[in-house]
């Protein structure tokens, strides 16, 4: 038997306005409005001794929280690289603060759930 992979997942959630300055012209993506967001990170590997987990959730919890803190209540185009907040770069924004800290981070997604959309990046 080959050895099992794991994957566990913290959520964390951020209010945020934002505006997609290159959106079709006279739609509603280009004024400034806000959503309530969730970002999803999952990170796979096997268990490791000798506590026998993937990684420390609570430390996984932390850092994808104080991730979504820099984001939250804030004006999303003023962060760099989210000059076009979509929720793809948004992926990426998150994939990019957490993966150094958890190499074996296998998927981001960000939502928007009150109104049912989102976006997977698969690391």
């Amino acid at each position: 038997m080959t050895e099992p992979l794991f994957e566990i997942t913290k959520v964390a959630t951020f209010d945020a306005a934002h505006r997609l300055p290159d959106g079709p012209q006279d739609s509603p993506y280009t004024r400034l409005h806000g959503h309530s967001f969730q970002v999803t990170a999952t990170v796979r590997g096997p268990a490791v001794a000798p506590v026998g987990w993937v990684a420390d959730l609570a430390q996984l919890d932390r850092a994808l929280k104080d991730a979504a803190g820099e984001l939250d209540h804030s004006l999303l185009n003023e962060h760099a690289g989210l000059e076009s907040p979509t929720l793809e770069a948004l992926c990426l924004h998150f994939a990019g603060k957490l993966h150094a800290s958890f190499p074996g981070l296998c998927r981001i997604t960000v939502s928007r759930p009150t109104i049912g959309e989102s976006c997977s990046l698969a690391v």
